[in-house]
């Protein structure tokens, strides 16, 4: 295990029409068996287009999608009326973690915000710092690798491909600053893929700890996981849990994307040597961790031309809104849940709301949910470096700059991380770990009715040879308690955790 700390830190400030060209951050699909157990949870993203100017709905109904921007998404989850009183995450930091990082971020969140109207960040390329402004920064641990392709006579360990990483950190980045324009943002990243192990893992959690430890952030977004099974044993898993230990200590909250192959779980494997299905349903860590908010996903199946509020479209693509007609969010197929085989149901998880699936002796996974579906995913703009495109493939071609589609519970979770961040400036500071409010809030009928929005549809099997789980009322191992009316379960949030 790599020694707990920093050995090299730095800390910088730092429309042409497309045919649509669709690929996956998993070589063959999200649950391609030969891919590495741990993963950036991308699963699948579609350029749309390619220059500066973002897509029209025809071009996204092309590539058989339907795209978000950030004002449709505000709308979709209630977020007007918060920005209305000047809550939008001022004055709080989220950190986002990833392998590798991305060479162009600085540049690309410019774009993003010039083509959306999103608040200018200070650490933006072309931009003028003013006091009062969020900031953009990048803390890079160990080093800051490049995005280049690999020569073609190497002979390296297959990690995955850091133009792919890049498109995982523009997601997180742009999402969150979308969800939470005031809020700081750091892009943490470590220099290696966080494959299982003595490198990946305990790298990005010695880098949390950093984060914890010098009170650099409110909030932490993990865009990665890997199925408990993939680990050599249960106690295995604790001696990476430090940094969440220390989070929960310092009034920190920890969000962790739930997974992006439904039940389906990968073994442990060498890497390039192939891989094989866990003959069980599992969950991902560290979503099934009880010190970390678990993000499932859904399929988002309201206008994305609605940017008043949120109104039900069954009409566009995909099938799955269409086949679904009046039902604004379907629990996504991909969204990872289940229950837990390392860690026992938390005491927070003993009061459902009525009508819940039941949670036995073991921890339910995922808490709570937000759009992830690719088919009804974000727009997110990347550019890529030189020969960074020889890493990221569309198809059977590399990619090009400009924008994509994607979705994955990398998209929930981040966006989830501006939400708690708003929650955080409305409490004057960190909340800590939200788990216990979330479902005292759940247990509370008349809470539960105005805060969430209860996704009762969708089933989270992606593999016939391994059951899923059916979402339901209350509570579900598909979405968990559902996705947030922003507005109203926000200063309800605060007040629970404030009230023990």
């Amino acid at each position: 295990m790599l020694l707990a700390g920093v050995s090299s830190l730095a800390l910088a400030a730092s429309g042409a029409l497309a045919a649509p060209v669709v690929g996956s951050a998993v070589p063959g699909g999200a649950a391609a068996a030969g891919y590495p157990t741990v993963h950036p949870t991308v699963a699948d993203y579609a350029q749309v287009s390619a220059g500066t100017t973002p897509p029209t709905p025809t071009q996204c109904a092309s590539a058989g999608r339907r795209c978000f921007d950030p004002q449709a998404i505000r709308a979709a989850y209630h977020l007007g009326p918060l920005y209305a009183g000047g809550f939008d995450g001022r004055g709080q930091t989220i950190a986002i973690l990833d392998s590798y990082g991305s060479d162009t971020m600085a540049h690309d969140l410019h774009v993003f915000d010039q083509a959306f109207g999103v608040t200018a960040m200070c650490g933006e390329e072309a931009v003028t710092c003013r006091p009062g402004m969020p900031s953009f920064g990048e803390l890079h641990v160990q080093g800051d690798p490049g995005t280049n392709a690999p020569p073609p006579t190497s002979h390296g360990t297959g990690q995955e491909s850091k133009a792919a990483w890049a498109l995982e950190v523009a997601l997180d980045v742009e999402t969150a600053h979308a969800m939470a324009p005031g809020a700081n943002i750091l892009l943490v990243s470590t220099p290696t893929a966080e494959t299982l192990g003595v490198q990946g893992l305990p790298t990005l959690m010695n880098a949390e700890q950093y984060v914890v430890d010098h009170h650099l952030a409110n909030v932490i977004s993990q865009s990665f996981a890997s199925a408990e099974g993939a680990f050599g044993s249960a106690q295995s898993i604790e001696p990476l849990r430090h940094a969440f230990k220390s989070a929960a200590l310092n009034g920190v909250t920890v969000l962790g994307s739930s997974g992006d192959s439904g039940t389906a779980g990968s073994e442990k494997t060498p890497v390039k040597s192939g891989g094989s299905t866990l003959p069980y349903p599992s969950v991902e860590w560290p979503a099934s961790d009880p010190l970390v908010t678990g993000v499932g996903g859904t399929y988002l199946c309201t206008d994305p031309g609605a940017t008043g509020a949120r109104t039900v479209d069954s009409t566009d693509n995909p099938a799955t809104c269409q086949s679904n007609s009046g039902s604004a969010e379907v629990g996504w197929t991909n969204s990872g849940g289940g229950f837990s085989r390392v860690f026992d149901r938390p005491d927070y998880q003993s009061a459902l709301p009525a009508g819940s699936t039941a949670i036995g002796a073991k921890r339910g996974v995922p808490d709570v949910s937000l759009q992830a579906a690719s088919s009804t995913g974000a727009l997110v703009y990347l550019s890529l470096p030189p020969d960074g495109s020889s890493g990221l493939k569309c198809g059977a071609t590399p990619c090009s700059t400009g924008w994509y589609d994607i979705g994955g519970t990398s998209l929930s979770c981040p966006q989830w991380a501006g939400l708690v961040s708003i929650a955080d400036q409305i409490n004057g500071g960190g909340l800590g770990q939200i788990n216990p409010a979330l479902y005292k809030l759940g247990a509370d009928p008349a809470k539960y009715a105005t805060d969430f929005n209860d996704v009762t549809l969708g089933n989270n099997t992606t593999d016939p040879t391994v059951p899923g789980y059916p979402a339901g009322t209350g509570w579900d191992p598909v979405t968990g308690l559902g996705t947030p009316d922003a507005a109203n379960l926000l200063p309800d949030l605060v007040s629970a955790v404030r009230a023990g």
